[in-house]
């Protein structure tokens, strides 16, 4: 494995760099609250600008808007956008929806949904999690009837991120009820238009609406929204699960808080120079530094062997345990070094770092349970990547 960028790619990461210095607000420190309007035109204003430049799609192939970039380079593009906390990068639809519509979707549906999603037109959600089905994702109850042309769905999703926002969605749904978990389920693509559906908001503990609950109700689906074979979604829904775990956003995000807290303690007053004399805050902050970057590099260890045409299933699910768990530690310390000063509501004269650290922590406290537990992660790890048997 290469530790260093080739000169095309530190090019890239320069112009992304520039580019975001002049689309973000001079005092941005993220993340964007997708309930609020300035915030998300300033998500759609970022992502429309990253597809004039090819940047959105970058990975894709040409065939569909995209410029057959390497995975490094899109790691280098999600890494940069994710340590600025910057908005407008449409994981849902780029980066986990385009790649598996280019696998298992049709050709009509290819040419239906990936031009708009390479534009930044259409925003998508992913309807997977319910109330009694997270990462047992074969324990979904929402079902899928089959109406003759159509497709009838009743059930609940919970946990939807953007689903207020979004366009459109794509969900697993049983549509076979007397099948095994795993069969029966198929992958489908629904209009967030459609009558019967109805968004309900939920609140996180950082006080943001960004997750919600979707109830179906006898929502009506075209049999052409069908995405692979009837009754197969389970292949077609893990692929797209593959491509939501490999990324390096929590790397980066845990090495954007650890830079801050950094640069804080060298800040030259009286309650910095407290903590700069503790002997264990230097020790604390190179351990954490040590942990960052080993995440980052495994991160980077995933893009290459993609890059080698490899299929890195365990890696990535490595990647994403460890990098999680940095950031809530990084965050952790930092609520620790900034004492009663950092739990201050953003806004307070008295919060240190604008009280950023306890609204990450609060805002980041799903980060080991997005995309799969960690603890399914390590299930993964140990029958793929161990080889152990299954218990």
């Amino acid at each position: 494995m290469r530790f260093d960028f080739t000169a095309e790619e530190k090019e890239f990461k320069n112009q992304l760099s520039s580019f975001l210095d002049d689309e973000l607000p001079v005092d941005w420190h993220g993340p964007a609250d997708e309930s609020r309007d300035d915030h998300w035109n300033l998500n759609q204003k970022i992502k429309k600008g990253l597809a004039k430049r090819g940047w959105l799609v970058m990975s894709w192939s040409k065939e569909y808007g995209g410029a057959n970039a390497s995975p490094m380079m899109n790691t280098i593009f999600a890494e940069e956008m994710a340590y600025r906390r910057a908005p407008g990068h449409d994981r849902f639809g780029t980066r986990m929806l385009g790649p598996t519509l280019m696998r298992f979707g049709t050709q009509e549906q290819r040419k239906k949904y990936l031009g708009s999603i390479a534009s930044g037109k259409t925003q998508w959600c992913q309807g997977y999690s319910e109330p009694n089905a997270g990462s047992d994702l074969a324990s979904i109850q929402t079902q899928a009837v089959d109406a003759g042309d159509h497709f009838l769905i009743n059930g609940t999703k919970i946990w939807t991120s953007l689903a207020h926002r979004a366009d459109m969605m794509f969900m697993l749904a049983r549509t076979d009820p007397s099948a095994d978990p795993h069969k029966g389920i198929s992958l489908l693509l629904v209009d967030m238009k459609s009558p019967g559906i109805d968004v309900l908001p939920i609140i996180n503990m950082a006080g943001i609406h960004s997750f919600n609950q979707v109830v179906f109700d006898q929502v009506k689906i075209p049999k052409e929204n069908l995405v692979g074979s009837l009754n197969d979604g389970w292949r077609a829904g893990i692929t797209v699960l593959n491509f939501e775990r490999s990324g390096i956003d929590y790397a980066a995000w845990a090495r954007a808080a650890l830079n801050e807290l950094i640069d804080y303690t060298k800040h030259d007053d009286s309650e910095t120079k407290i903590i700069q004399s503790c002997p264990s805050t230097g020790q604390r902050l190179a351990e954490l530094d040590v942990e960052v970057e080993a995440a980052r590099l495994m991160c980077y260890d995933v893009s290459y062997r993609q890059g080698k045409g490899e299929v890195p299933s365990s890696e990535a699910s490595m990647s994403k345990v460890v990098a999680t768990e940095a950031y809530i530690k990084v965050l952790d310390y930092g609520l620790e070094l900034l004492g009663m000063y950092g739990v201050l509501e953003p806004g307070s004269n008295q919060a240190e770092l604008q009280g950023r650290f306890f609204k990450l922590r609060m805002f980041y406290t799903s980060g080991p349970i997005l995309a799969g537990t960690n603890e399914i992660q390590k299930n993964i790890i140990a029958q793929r990547g161990l080889k152990l048997p299954r218990k």
